[in-house]
């Protein structure tokens, strides 16, 4: 009988860590600077928007000057 009732406390105890437990709490410090990370790594698939007409464009097409994307010559030009 005790056998028995040890068998389905170890069961229940494997399904509890393998399956129901939770990670661990992350901290709100540690949330706050993987965020930060992300958001200032720029990859080349993102979407820019231009410094003057305001179309969105790829980051692989536009023109990069005094910090500012463009999206074409023209707008370049006319800034």
């Amino acid at each position: 009988m005790i056998l028995k009732v040890l068998l389905l406390v170890g069961v229940i105890a494997v399904v509890y860590f393998f399956f129901i437990k939770k990670k661990p709490a992350v901290t709100q410090s540690n949330k706050n600077s993987k965020k930060n990370k992300v958001k200032d790594e720029v990859q080349s698939s993102d979407m820019v928007e231009c410094s003057t007409c305001g179309i969105y464009c790829a980051l692989d097409d536009t023109l990069l000057s005094n910090n500012k994307y463009y999206c074409s010559t023209e707008c370049l030009e006319k800034a």
